[in-house]
């Protein structure tokens, strides 16, 4: 038998007797490999470790311990998952179980419309883990389109979806079908089995067996309707968590529950931030009075910096004319995330689901020269977007909201510099308020979804790439996934327990220029079409408060804390006094209030606490006497007869010392 020769990511060969697999290779390089692996990628096609390797292959081995590697584990537990539900739930159908971020789901429909209960989900886990420990292989198969319908009889979502490629492959377009959940090429259905009793329609990978897995959990049930459509069955969905490791599993449980006790929603409850009344509906907050001075800090703040930042300020009105959403193209590509049209004596109007178009409007309200370029304009612009009921989590996902919008018109050759500041720009702000672990997506043109030339998509990509690079950021490419009208870069954060959150976003338009018609005239005497640059920093101001609460976990540092200071007066006789020192500490800029002696003293110092304010004063008698506090500050030791002037000048120093730092002087 001769052998094959197998390239390696890093550049070196191996040889391999013929007919050998993916798994041999593993075992060839190293027994710490040959137990990690999961799956590969051959000549760029995602395959099992039982794949039989040809000579001139490029192949690389997907481990356990990588982002895919998690992604095959968390699949092949969603199949487990499913495998076990029809044995213990007999007449049970099973519909679509991906790996998500961190974990996976699966959706059924029990008989007779019936949901599953905590104790189902125990039986189901301890159902998994039988699976799992009899070591079951997962065996791939293709079918026919026919005989995958006789395969999956009794499973009429799975006849649906074997349907669907079926209708797309008659009508000469396989990507459809793959685009809405379905596997194979359009002509054959790929299929894993585990046992004799339990077959699953799906493109895989998997591992080679139920033995490879195990450090999952079962977590919760929800509805969800079949294919998103709120018209269509209700279905019953498991979620679950998937990991490499007994101590992977058990850190990423921790995090949830140190997630749960900073959820935003709970905090800003606690801390009487803001509610989200029924009567208001879905995804609408209101914002009460701490919340609020949160929320104008973080706002006055970013006007600051905007200003600094040489952007000029605009405001557009909540609604605008039709005609407006049909030139921008709105209409034809975003109408399903925008509310319905309200019909005026004059047109037909529509709450904006973007503050671009307008911001398009101010500069084509008046011929542009060359010189005012680029044109910053900057505008926390609320928008209005209709988000589904299921979708909704408080700040995170709702329905209005305030971006930090900012649109920068600039010549070609302007480009790389403009991005290059932008990219500082965000770095900064969001520095500012405790984010210092940042990463990097470079989305790259879609072939088959773009406008704009080729020329300048290079240009315009290139210049992404090189503002990166400049700065000696570290970014990862998504090919492909740009928007149809330029490049991006998105840039994530994270907070304080790990998780990542995208923020800022920085994305090149051919597109509205174009669509608006906008031109400025150039040095040349020439009218020349700018690119516009798309910029949100904060995403919205509603979801990055929400995120910037669980960061902190309610616990915001001195100069936003929307009470800084809560004095205590120690009895009755000591009230006069704390408003004494109230009175002081306003004078000097602080937001201070006084808990008057009501309750205990004890209680109020529990309740200061409960509510992460970040100094409390005590004052009694001593401290009436000789003009001194008692400070409690958060976090820290309590100190004792601090003479007022003192503590003010601390207070004020770190305060300002905090705004200097934020506004970079």
């Amino acid at each position: 038998m001769s052998n094959i020769t197998i390239s390696l990511p890093d550049g070196s060969e191996r040889e391999l007797p013929e007919e050998s697999t993916v798994l041999d290779l593993a075992a060839s390089i190293g027994s710490g490999l040959r137990k990690a692996a999961v799956a590969a990628t051959v000549d760029g096609r995602d395959v099992d470790l039982g794949t039989v390797l040809h000579d001139g292959n490029e192949v690389s081995i997907v481990t356990n311990d990588t982002e895919a590697g998690r992604h095959v584990l968390r699949h092949s537990t969603a199949h487990v998952l499913a495998q076990a539900v029809t044995q213990l739930f007999p007449g049970a159908k099973f519909t679509i179980g991906p790996a998500i971020e961190n974990g996976f789901y699966y959706d059924f429909e029990l008989p007779d419309g019936g949901t599953f209960s905590e104790a189902d989900l125990e039986a189901i886990e301890a159902k998994m883990r039988e699976i799992v420990k009899e070591n079951q292989p997962f065996m791939r198969s293709e079918h026919s389109l026919d005989d995958a319908k006789e395969i999956f009889a009794d499973q009429p979502y799975k006849v649906e979806m074997i349907e669907r490629v079926e209708a797309a492959q008659q009508d000469g377009d396989a990507a459809d079908a793959e685009d809405a959940g379905e596997v194979g090429d359009g002509s054959t259905i790929s299929a894993y089995r585990n046992t004799d009793a339990f077959i699953d329609m799906c493109v895989g990978p998997h591992v080679p067996s139920t033995g490879k897995l195990g450090f999952f959990k079962l977590q919760r049930v929800s509805g969800a309707y079949w294919r998103g459509n709120e018209k269509g069955p209700m279905l019953q969905r498991i979620y679950g968590t998937a990991w490499e490791s007994k101590q992977a599993l058990q850190a990423h449980l921790q995090q949830l529950e140190e997630a749960l006790k900073r959820d935003h929603r709970k905090l800003a409850v606690e801390q009487d931030l803001l509610s989200f009344p029924s009567q208001l509906g879905g995804g609408l907050a209101v914002w009460h009075p701490k919340g609020a001075t949160i929320r104008k800090l973080i706002e006055d703040y970013s006007r600051q910096r905007h200003e600094h930042g040489g952007y000029e300020f605009v405001y557009t009105p909540h609604l605008a004319n039709a005609k407006l959403f049909e030139t921008s193209g709105h209409l034809d590509f975003y109408a399903d995330g925008m509310y319905p049209p309200m019909e005026m004596d004059n047109g037909t109007y529509y709450p904006k689901p973007m503050n671009c178009p307008m911001h398009c409007l101010i500069f084509d309200s008046r011929q542009r020269s060359y010189r005012e370029l680029p044109l910053r304009l900057f505008e926390l612009g609320t928008v209005y977007r209709y988000e589904r009921a299921g979708t909704l989590h408080g700040l995170l996902r709702i329905r209005g909201f305030t971006m930090d919008d900012s649109h920068i018109y600039c010549s070609e050759e302007q480009l790389a510099d403009e991005i290059s500041s932008l990219i500082s720009f965000v770095l900064s702000v969001l520095g500012a308020f405790g984010f210092d672990e940042f990463t990097f997506n470079l989305s790259t043109k879609d072939p088959d979804k773009s406008v704009g030339s080729a020329e300048i998509w290079d240009r315009a990509t290139e210049a992404l790439r090189s503002a990166l690079v400049g700065q000696g950021l570290d970014y990862s490419v998504k090919e492909g996934d740009a928007a149809f009208y330029g490049p991006k870069i998105d840039i994530h954060v994270r907070d304080a327990i790990g998780r990542s959150w995208q923020l800022s976003t920085i994305q090149v338009d051919f597109n509205l220029p174009e669509r608006f018609d906008l031109e400025f005239v150039g040095a040349d005497n020439n009218r020349h079409r700018p690119i516009m640059l798309h910029r949100a920093l904060f995403g919205s101001v509603e979801r990055f408060f929400g995120v910037l609460l669980e960061h902190y976990a309610g616990a915001f540092p001195t100069w936003l804390a929307p009470v800084q200071v809560r004095v205590l007066p120690v009895a009755v006789a000591h009230e006069d006094y704390a408003a004494d020192v109230a009175a002081q500490l306003r004078e000097a800029g602080a937001r201070v209030e006084v808990a008057a002696a009501d309750d205990g003293l004890g209680k109020r110092i529990r309740t200061a606490k409960m509510d992460k304010l970040p100094y409390v004063l005590v004052v009694g008698d001593d401290d009436t006497a000789a003009k001194t506090v008692g400070v409690n500050p958060r976090g820290g030791d309590v100190e004792r007869d601090v003479p007022l002037d003192e503590f003010i000048g601390r207070f004020t120093s770190e305060v300002a010392d905090a705004e200097s730092a934020a506004l970079g002087s």
